[in-house]
C-alpha cells in the first residue's frame, strides 16, 4: 500500500511538472492583400523569367490567380494544421470584368470555399456603398445593381469570413458597423485579429456611398480594444489593415529596416501588445521592422502571399517567435486547386462573350497610364477627351479625369492591336456615369490648386485633361498658388474668372470624390445615368480609329 501511494505521489509530481512546463503551439497565419477580384494570374513585375519564346529574353513571371492560391493552401494545409487564412482588404472592388461583371461575388465564394476567416475592410470594399457592402458580407439578391447580383449563384450566399473593422464607426451610434475584431482558438491558442482601413477612405471612395460613417485614426481605433483582449485571454494579436507604406528593399529581404509612409507612423503609435501587422493599400511587397514588429505587405493582385510562421506560449500568454516571408504563387511549381478551376471556369463562361468583344484598333499594342514629370499619361489623355466627346452635345468644353480611376494600361489583346471591351473594362472597371456642370474660370483655378498636397502634404493627384485645355504649374510656389492664372487656356484663350464654362466629369469626382471638393461648388449639375464612363470610352474607340496616346503636352510642369 505504501508503495502503491509513492507511486501515486511521484505521478501527481511529475503531472505537476508537466503542468508547469511549455505549453507551445506552432501556428502558420497566410494573408492575402489587394487581390481586386484578380480570378486570374496576371504579370508580376518583382521576378523576371526567361522567355519561352527566346531563352535569351527576360520577361515578367505570370503568377497568382485563385487556382494556384488554392493549391498553395492545400499543400500548406497538409503539413500544417494550424493555419489561419486571413486578409487585408481590397478582395473586392477595382475587379477585371471575369468578376466584376458578376458584382464580385465569385471572388468572396472563391474566397470562402478556400477557408479564408478575416479580413480587414479596404478601401475598395466601399466602392458601392455600405449596404452593398453588408449585402457581400451577409449574401442576398437585393443590390444596387440586379444587372449583375445573383448571376453567378442565386442567392448569393454571402462571405464566410468576417470583414473587421475597428476604425470604421457610424456617425449617429459611434459604434463599428462590422466587428472590430475576432477571436481565432487554434490548437489552444487563442489569436485575436483586429482589422482597420485607411482613414482617407471617405476622400478614395463616392463620399455618398460612405455618407453615414467615420474613418477614425487607424492606431488609436485598434489601441482602444487591446485591454479588452487581453483581458479576454489571448496568446498573440494580429494587425489587419488596409493601409501600407514604400520600402527601398525588395519584396524578398527579410527584416527590412526602410519602410516608410502611412503604416510606419500607425505602427510607431501601435500599444506594442500588437504582436504583429499584415498590411496593404500601397500595392508593395515588403517584409519590415517597424519599432521591433514585423510588418508586411504582399504585392497585390495575389502575386505573393504573406506568411507568418509563429510559435506561441499558452501560459505566458505570448508569442516568442515570429519568422515572416512573402511567397510567390508561381504556377509553375504549384499544383491548381480543382474546386477553384471549376470555379473560374463557369465565371468565364458567364462573361467571355462580353469580355472579348472587339471594340477598335489602336496604333500600337498598347497605351500607357504611366504618368511623366508633370503628372499627365498618355492613356489619361485619351480617357478625358473620350469623355469630351460624349458630352459636346451636352455644351461641355474640358473635361477631367482621376488619375486613380485609371486601373491600368489599355492592352490591346486582339490581333492588329484591337482592344476589346475586357482591355477597356480593365482600365475603368468601377461603373461610374458622366456628369456635366457649369464651374467659373475661378472655380477651375481653385480646383486645379486641389491637386497639390493631395492627399497628403508633398503628394499630387493630377487630373488628366482633355484636349484644347492647358496650364502650368510651379511645384515650387506657395500652397494655393501652384498654377498660373494666365497659363490656363482653352484653345489657346486664357479663362476668365468670371466666366461659366461647361465642364464634365465622372460620378466619383462630382461629388468630391479625391479631395477635388471644388466640384461640389458647380451648378446647372446634368447627371447622365445611362452614360457609363467605359461606354464613353467604347463609342470614343469605335469612332477613332488607330487611336494613340498623344503628346502629353497639356499639362507643363516649370519647376
Amino acid at each position: 500500500m505504501k508503495k502503491n501511494l509513492a507511486l501515486i505521489g511521484l505521478s501527481l509530481t511529475l503531472s505537476g511538472c508537466t503542468m508547469l512546463g511549455p505549453a507551445t503551439t506552432d501556428i502558420t497565419v497566410i494573408g492575402l492583400n489587394d487581390f481586386h477580384g484578380n480570378l486570374e494570374p496576371t504579370s508580376f513585375a518583382g521576378v523576371m523569367v526567361p522567355d519561352p519564346k527566346d531563352p535569351s529574353k527576360q520577361v515578367r513571371l505570370t503568377t497568382g490567380g485563385i487556382e494556384v492560391i488554392g493549391g498553395y493552401l492545400d499543400a500548406e494545409r497538409a503539413k500544417q494544421k494550424n493555419l489561419v487564412f486571413v486578409g487585408a482588404g481590397d478582395l473586392i472592388g477595382a475587379s477585371p470584368i471575369t468578376s466584376s461583371l458578376l458584382r464580385d461575388e465569385p471572388s468572396t465564394i472563391a474566397l470562402s470555399k478556400l477557408g479564408m476567416k478575416y479580413s480587414s475592410l479596404g478601401n475598395h470594399e466601399f466602392d458601392q456603398g455600405l449596404k452593398e457592402l453588408q449585402r457581400m458580407q451577409n449574401g442576398g439578391c437585393d443590390s444596387n445593381d440586379m444587372s449583375k447580383a445573383c448571376k453567378f449563384m442565386n442567392p448569393y450566399p454571402g462571405a464566410t469570413f468576417k470583414w473587421l473593422g475597428a476604425n470604421v464607426v457610424d456617425k449617429t451610434t459611434g459604434k463599428p458597423v462590422f466587428p472590430a475584431y475576432q477571436i481565432e482558438t487554434v490548437n489552444g491558442a487563442k489569436i485575436a485579429f483586429i482589422g482597420a482601413v485607411t482613414k482617407t477612405t471617405p476622400t478614395i471612395v463616392s463620399p455618398e456611398g460612405v455618407a453615414s460613417l467615420n474613418f477614425l485614426d487607424e492606431a488609436e481605433s485598434v489601441n482602444r480594444y487591446v485591454p479588452e483582449l487581453k483581458a479576454q485571454g489571448v496568446d498573440a494579436i494580429i494587425m489587419l489593415i488596409h493601409e501600407g507604406g514604400v520600402s527601398k528593399d525588395g519584396f524578398d529581404k527579410p527584416a527590412c529596416g526602410t519602410l516608410t509612409g502611412p503604416i510606419a507612423d500607425i505602427v510607431n503609435k501601435l500599444d506594442p501588445r500588437v504582436d504583429a501587422v499584415i498590411s496593404g493599400h500601397t500595392h508593395q511587397g515588403y517584409n519590415c521592422v517597424v519599432n521591433g514588429r514585423t510588418v508586411i505587405q504582399g504585392d497585390f493582385y495575389g502575386h505573393l502571399l504573406q506568411r507568418l510562421d509563429m510559435t506561441i506560449d499558452r501560459q505566458q500568454h505570448k508569442v516568442t517567435s515570429i519568422r515572416a516571408a512573402n511567397v510567390v504563387m508561381d504556377p509553375r511549381s504549384t499544383a491548381r486547386n480543382a474546386d477553384m478551376t471549376a470555379l473560374v471556369t463557369r465565371a468565364r463562361q458567364l462573361t467571355d462573350a462580353v469580355k472579348q468583344t472587339p471594340i477598335g484598333t489602336l496604333a500600337s499594342a498598347s497605351v500607357s497610364r504611366t504618368n511623366n514629370d508633370a503628372g499627365e499619361s498618355a492613356l489619361g489623355d485619351l480617357i478625358a477627351d473620350s469623355q469630351l466627346a460624349a458630352t459636346k452635345d451636352k455644351g461641355a468644353v474640358i473635361a477631367f479625369m482621376n488619375p486613380g480611376g485609371v486601373r491600368a494600361d489599355l492592352n490591346a489583346t486582339a490581333p492588329n492591336n484591337t482592344a476589346t471591351f475586357g482591355d477597356l473594362y480593365a482600365v475603368q472597371p468601377f461603373g461610374n456615369t458622366l456628369v456635366v456642370m457649369d464651374l467659373t474660370g475661378a472655380q477651375i483655378k481653385t480646383l486645379l490648386e486641389q491637386q497639390f498636397d493631395n492627399p497628403s502634404a508633398g503628394q499630387n493627384r493630377i487630373l488628366q485633361v482633355s484636349q484644347g485645355f492647358t496650364y502650368s504649374y510651379d511645384s515650387t510656389a506657395p500652397k494655393g498658388s501652384k498654377v498660373d492664372p494666365a497659363s490656363i487656356k482653352l484653345d489657346g484663350q486664357t479663362l476668365d474668372p468670371a466666366q461659366t464654362y461647361r465642364v464634365t466629369m465622372n460620378s466619383f469626382l462630382a461629388t468630391g470624390g479625391d479631395n477635388f471638393a471644388a466640384f461640389k461648388d458647380g451648378v446647372n449639375v446634368l447627371q447622365l445615368p445611362n452614360l457609363v464612363d467605359v461606354e464613353a470610352f467604347s463609342t470614343y474607340l469605335k469612332a477613332n480609329a488607330g487611336l494613340a496616346g498623344g503628346k502629353q503636352d497639356r499639362i507643363i510642369k516649370s519647376k
